[in-house]
């Protein structure tokens, strides 16, 4: 099974990085880019993504609220990982306070990190 992933954040170079990384990493795939907290609850209804990439500052809502928001329309199916420039330290709680399944620093974005996340969030979920 393929793990379908949205990826959001408001800075192409990023979106561009974590593509990258996603596309090197053995049994996920992109489904689609969003820029702003608005128009990644809008893609996640429509593609209904099994992770989102989420960046937490973003125009508009941020990426807290949107991970809210996505979690209460989407219920448990679809997993969201937290990116930021932010400490671990910092950001880990804010992470499962939204819902998020957890965070990782954009400085530590490789596909091992990428593959661990999704497993440990597949086996509580």
């Amino acid at each position: 099974m393929t793990v379908r992933v949205l990826i959001v954040d408001d800075q192409e170079p990023f979106r561009l990085a974590a593509r990258m990384v996603v596309e090197i990493t053995d049994g996920f795939e992109v489904v689609g880019e969003a820029e702003t907290g608005e128009a990644s609850v809008d893609m996640a209804h429509e593609l209904d993504p099994d992770l989102v990439l989420m960046d937490v500052n973003l125009p508009g809502i941020n990426g807290l609220e949107a991970t809210r928001q996505i979690l209460a329309d989407a219920g448990h199916r679809v997993v969201v990982l937290l990116l930021s420039t932010y400490e671990e330290a910092e950001y880990a709680p804010r992470a499962a306070e939204c819902g998020a399944a957890a965070y990782i620093p954009k400085s530590a974005f490789e596909p091992d990190r990428l593959e661990a996340a999704w497993s440990a969030a597949a086996a509580t979920g």
